[in-house]
Formats: C-alpha cells, structure tokens, sequence
C-alpha cells in the first residue's frame, strides 16, 4: 500500500497529514511520535495519485486515513485560494488546485477547505485568450486549463463560468489541434496535450469537434514499436508520462482495446466506477 503520513492522534498533530512518494528523507514511514523531520510531510500530488492508485488496483480505501488527509488539506490552502503542495511551504498555482479538488472528490469530503476561494482563484486566472494560466495574470496553458476546468468540475462549481467563457475556452482549446494538440500558440504539437485539452473539452462536451483522425494519428506516430510507449515528439525517446497520457488521449477518441477515461480525475472509467460505488456504500 503506498505509504501515508499521519502524525498524531489528535487532528491539532495532522497538519502534515497526506501520502509521500518516497522516503527520501531515509526516515521509516513508521516514526516514533516525538519525530519532527522537516520536509518529510504529505505531499498533495502524491496524495492524490496514491488514491487514484488505490482505486486503480481495487482497494476500498478502508485503511486510509480520510479525516487526517482531510485536516491536512487544510493547512495547505493560502489566503488567496490556491494550495501549497506542502505544509512547509512551497509554489502554489493551478497544479495543486486540481490535487487538492480531486482528493476532495475522492475522500467526498469538502469540509475543511473554503471552495468559494479556490474557484475564485481559478475564475482570476481565466486568460482574455480564453485559457487558464497557473494563476491570475499568467499566460494561458493546456495543462493548466485542464485543471482548472476539472477542479471546477470535482468543485461541482462549473456553471461559475459564464456561456461567453465556457465558449471562448473551448473555442481556445479547440484552436490548439493542429494534427494532435500543442499547449500554447506557436508551440510544437506535444503528447501530453491530446489528453490535457482533449480532456478539457470533453467535460465541456465539445470533444466531438476534435479531429479525431488527425489526433489519432499523431498519437500513434509516436509510439516505439521496437520498446513500446509513447515519446513527446517523433524524435524523443517514450517516457511513462506521455506513454500514460498518449494511452488517455486514445481512450477518450475510444480506441479498440483501451479502456474508457473518467476526464475529471484522470483514471479509468472501472476506476471512478469502483470509487462511487464503494461512496454509495455503507461502510463509506
């Protein structure tokens, strides 16, 4: 089982509460109460995809902690809405926004977070292009569109946006496909972007404006049929991440032999199936 920190009994001693991705620190993942080593806390975008993790592989999340990841959310969220990643502090933008709204979804438990001031944070940072940046005043970028548009989804708070944006993104996201999808204007066509815009605007419902064909293609002509996975590029090597979402992008056109994609927390729709029905339960 990937390795949750909670420290204390009391919810005042969790406030570094989450899932790490390592023990880095050379620390056990099992520490005597008295310990306090910094920089060793729960980290959200591990949190977040040991969850997802755990729902991929079938568990029914009945060991995990929920009120102490729940506190420590908490204790992440600034004064302006959005969430370090760490409650020693770090950068704070769009990224751990999305993290923090999934594991919300996940765990479906919103109480110890002010929503209202993360989704203000995300409406501030919509670009008059009509895309998102990692914050207010920030260029407009595929990845960061993508989690701004599905936090707003996991927030149950998408009809924030008016017609006229809801309109003017998917026409932005729409105006990225040149064969598959590039992040910005003017940029090479990435991988990675068939799932972040691809994924944008299916929980927009506009992913039928997507040339699929085109979009298919370019996944496939980079793929390694001599390693296997998928690269960023034709001349690049293929990678786990763009291998991933080389994979996603292909489930949301239904690809033969891929399972289908639950845009929203970035898993498979066996996943999300497991994760509500395991909600809908009485040992939830």
């Amino acid at each position: 089982m990937p390795k949750q920190k909670c420290k204390g009994d009391g919810l005042s001693d969790m406030s570094a509460s989450g899932f790490r991705g390592s023990t880095w620190t050379g620390a056990s993942f099992v520490q005597p109460q008295t310990d306090k080593i910094l920089y060793d806390s729960g980290h959200v975008a591990m949190t977040y995809t040991a969850l997802c993790t755990l729902l991929v592989l079938g568990d029914d999340l009945s060991r995990v902690d929920k009120q102490a990841i729940a506190y420590g959310l908490k204790n992440l969220q600034l004064e302006n809405g959005s969430f370090q990643y760490c409650v020693e502090g770090s950068e704070d933008d769009m990224r751990f926004i999305y993290c923090v709204a999934a594991v919300c979804y996940i765990l479906n438990d919103y109480s110890t977070i002010d929503v209202e001031k993360a989704v203000n944070y995300i409406i501030d940072s919509l670009s008059y292009e009509g895309g998102f940046g990692q914050r207010p005043f920030t260029e407009a970028v595929g990845g960061s569109t993508y989690c701004a548009v599905a936090a707003l989804y996991l927030f149950n708070k998408l009809d924030r946006l008016k017609p006229s944006e809801l309109a003017l993104i998917t026409q932005w996201c729409l105006n990225r496909q040149q064969s598959g999808f590039q992040g910005r204007p003017n940029k090479a066509v990435d991988t990675c972007y068939s799932f972040w815009l691809g994924a944008t605007l299916q929980i927009l419902d506009s992913f039928q404006h997507v040339n699929h064909k085109a979009n298919r293609d370019w996944l496939l002509s980079v793929q390694d049929y001599m390693t296997g996975g998928f690269s960023k590029w034709t001349t690049t090597s293929p990678d786990p991440l763009h291998s991933y979402l080389g994979l996603a992008g292909l489930a949301l056109m239904h690809e033969e032999g891929v399972q289908s994609h639950f845009s929203p927390l970035n898993i498979s729709q066996r996943a999300a199936n497991h994760l509500h029905n395991l909600q809908n339960s009485s040992s939830w």
